[in-house]
């Protein structure tokens, strides 16, 4: 019994009936004229349902068959402003709206202001200033914004010099130094608050040169972006990769991706000037400037997975972002 009673509950009729409902409506100007023509559009919880209709000549706008649900319909008419109503109809529901009378619409001046790109690149730069790992470390070279604005030379400069003297970077930069020093690396440095004075200097003159010359120098004159822009989306392995490759190319500032030649000639040239300040014994200017070259680009492709991966669920203030395409 109770499966039949299910089966006539949702049978043709029943249907029909949960179908029966109606709405409408008069619109009128502040007159109490009819308005001929005006726009009647019905929006409801099902987008099929979706209906728009034009008044009659006395004003008069009618839907018919609709299922019953919450609603909406906007009401649109030359020389007026747009009139916007909402309501429930019920099963069977014949709903008569109240006389619709619309407003005259005030005459207007429409400007538009061009915003340059340097100043929406200025806005998201302020938004990366305050994305810090454990709130705490600068992560301000990665944007979630994937058509982000390109950077002027002196917003790259800006960013260089904000990055490389953060007291956080300080602080890291001890710690690398202490660990050198706890391994006892380039040891013609020697020990003692000497020998860490030498290798912070060192380790810090590296990070300089490293982030002045491949994210703000080069990339000025060649018209890169030093930045990493975050995939967030796709399978995990077209993540790694990308991740991967943008240690070998990165967006132009023409919004193209193209070979990196500021990361890699960056990372050659500071390993160069490393042979200025590293002890003689730990040094061979060929040698440690392509080594320290090669780690340069290694470390920038495992910052790149970290940032795919986990950097951006330790990271504070960091936007929602929408995919980036590789």
């Amino acid at each position: 019994m109770s499966s039949q009673g299910s089966r006539a509950s949702s049978s043709p009729e029943s249907q029909a009936r949960q179908l029966s409902a109606s709405i409408v409506g008069t619109v009128v100007d502040p007159s109490g004229a009819a308005v001929a023509g005006a726009r009647v559009k019905l929006t409801s919880e099902d987008p099929s349902a979706n209906q728009e209709v034009l008044s009659d000549d006395d004003g008069q706008f009618a839907f018919r068959n609709l299922s019953p649900g919450t609603f909406k319909f906007t009401v649109a008419a030359e020389g007026f402003t747009t009139q916007a109503f909402s309501g429930i109809l019920h099963p069977g529901e014949d709903f008569n709206s109240p006389r619709i009378e619309l407003v005259l619409a005030t005459k207007s001046i429409d400007v538009q202001v061009a915003i340059r790109q340097s100043e929406v690149a200025e806005e998201q730069i302020k938004e990366e200033e305050k994305q810090r790992v454990l709130s705490f470390i600068p992560n301000f070279y990665v944007s979630y914004v994937p058509n982000a604005a390109p950077l002027t030379p002196k917003q790259k400069f800006e960013l260089a010099w904000k990055s490389t003297f953060d007291p956080a970077t300080f602080a890291l930069t001890g710690v690398i130094a202490g660990a050198q020093q706890a391994h006892n690396d380039f040891s013609g440095y020697g020990q003692g608050l000497q020998g860490f004075g030498k290798r912070y200097g060192a380790s810090y003159a590296d990070l300089i040169t490293g982030t002045f010359i491949g994210d703000a120098m080069l990339p000025s004159l060649l018209k890169q972006d030093p930045r990493y822009f975050y995939k967030g989306s796709g399978s995990t392995r077209s993540r790694i990769l990308y991740a991967i490759a943008n240690s070998f190319i990165c967006k132009g500032d023409n919004g193209h991706w193209q070979g990196n030649y500021s990361n890699m000639l960056g990372s050659i040239a500071a390993g160069g000037i490393s042979n200025l300040y590293y002890p003689a014994n730990g040094r061979n200017r060929v040698e440690l400037t392509f080594t320290n070259a090669g780690f340069k680009i290694g470390e920038t492709a495992v910052a790149n997975l970290l940032q795919e991966f986990l950097i951006r669920k330790l990271t504070r203030k960091s936007p929602y972002h929408q995919p980036a395409n590789p």
